[in-house]
């Protein structure tokens, strides 16, 4: 049987790939050393697939088609499209897990949810900028979860604590003996192309991180819903770790690493559940 063996969550941003060299040298090496850690922990758990929860930044979808949910279901799917990561990743394609991915959608439809899926995606800089960074040798086979947290409506707080039980509860039942990790890809807070881009809130980033690490679900969804209402567009990402979180049991948050960067325009977090 299959067997969830690590939740884990980080930030992304563009401009840790296009700007890599310009950085100032203080926040390159954290960035190094945060997304190093990530590494070390997710490659401790020996995964051989790894469940992806990231958006899709107007790669696969846009407003005229925009799915709520989409499972990536393919043997294999595209490496990153943006010329800032294209020349940075080593991957032109990456393989994909056909079988627990179609599990998953399955479970998902017998279970009362309604994705849509894809057999061949592009996966951008929310899913490649994180493996790009830990320099993950081998890649496991991905299964992309691409959760709409870009453009109203989208998925209230509550329904991504959901999904997790239901990817946790899918992993659990499929019967290949495969180690399973789930990577949440995102957050924290940022604003693009709104006019508070570049900023930061630091205390918008420390208040999910509390409600993460010890409130319980009912209490946690409300108070993201709030939280959010009136943050920059960037912040909803955090739906993506609460899909992680409800996979990883709603317990055991561990957030390693935080600090404000307006220099890459985000709040980077970066996160473990760890589990019994």
């Amino acid at each position: 049987m299959a067997e969830l063996v690590g939740a884990f969550a980080a930030s992304h941003g563009p401009l840790i790939a296009r700007d890599w060299e310009k950085l100032s040298p203080s926040v390159r090496d954290w960035l190094a050393a945060s997304f190093d850690e990530l590494g070390r922990r997710l490659r401790a758990t020996r995964p051989d697939v790894l469940i992806i929860v990231a958006p899709d930044h107007w790669t696969n979808f846009f407003i005229e088609n925009l799915p709520t949910v989409c499972i990536g279901v393919g043997a294999e799917h595209d490496g990153p499209p943006e010329p800032f990561l294209k020349p940075r990743f080593p991957h032109t394609t990456l393989a994909g897990h056909g079988g627990l991915a179609r599990h998953l959608l399955r479970t998902a439809l017998a279970s009362g949810f309604d994705p849509a899926l894809s057999h061949h995606l592009a996966l951008d800089h929310g899913f490649c900028l994180p493996l790009w960074r830990m320099a993950l040798d081998p890649t496991p086979a991905i299964v992309p979860f691409i959760l709409n947290s870009l453009e109203d409506p989208m998925p209230p707080m509550a329904r991504c604590l959901e999904w997790g039980r239901l990817i946790g509860k899918a992993v659990a039942g499929y019967s290949e003996n495969l180690r399973v990790a789930i990577l949440a890809s995102g957050g924290l807070s940022h604003s693009i192309g709104e006019p508070t881009m570049g900023e930061v809130d630091e205390s918008l980033d420390r208040a999910c991180l509390r409600a993460l690490t010890d409130a319980p679900d009912p209490k946690l969804a409300a108070s993201l819903e709030e939280m959010l209402r009136n943050a920059g567009n960037g912040g909803h990402e955090i739906r993506n770790w609460l899909v992680a979180h409800g996979a990883a049991g709603s317990s055991g948050f561990d957030p390693f690493a935080y600090a404000a960067l307006p220099e890459v325009f985000v709040g980077c977090g970066f996160a473990e559940w760890k589990r019994a």
